[in-house]
């Protein structure tokens, strides 16, 4: 039987990603967010359940992470379980559970967190951070989809698209 390692998490950013090279030529971001579960209970009451996970992502996508992942923003992870084991200084095993991305989208920043000038309309050429990205491409026109109107005047990479 094959085993499997993989979840989907999809909450906010807690603090600002932490961006750092270990070693020479490798890239390790670090980052933590905040998933929230709104559920009735027996009694019919509204619970807020918070749970906080620590993300880890690596290479050209920890280059990304640490220019795009700042507190407050939406994500999307892709990614699987990873357990580190060590001995403390008492001698004592200890471990520590986190997340490593395999995949990140970002959501939108809200205006309010956006810079106050308006981006003019993007041409083909890419920025450096969205290299490689594929984009999106529509007309000047708004669509809607579902409860959100969505502005589609111009190329936006894929991590930055709405979803």
């Amino acid at each position: 039987m094959n085993q499997l390692n993989s979840l989907i998490l999809e909450g906010n950013l807690v603090r600002d990603a932490v961006l750092s090279e270990p070693a020479p030529g490798f890239k390790k971001c670090i980052f933590t967010m905040g998933v929230n579960r709104y559920y009735k209970n027996r009694k019919n009451e509204d619970v807020n359940e918070a749970s906080f996970f620590d993300v880890e992502a690596y290479g050209n996508m920890a280059d990304y992470c640490g220019e795009k992942a700042k507190k407050g923003r939406g994500v999307r992870v892709v990614g699987r379980l990873k357990q580190d084991t060590w001995k403390d200084n008492n001698g004592k095993t200890a471990s520590r559970i986190y997340v490593v991305a395999e995949h990140i989208e970002y959501k939108p920043m809200k205006k309010t967190e956006t810079s106050e000038e308006k981006p003019e309309a993007k041409t083909n050429e890419s920025s450096p951070a969205a290299e490689g990205a594929p984009a999106v491409e529509a007309s000047s026109e708004t669509k809607t989809e579902g409860t959100c109107e969505v502005p589609v005047a111009e190329k936006v990479p894929v991590e930055e698209a709405v979803f």
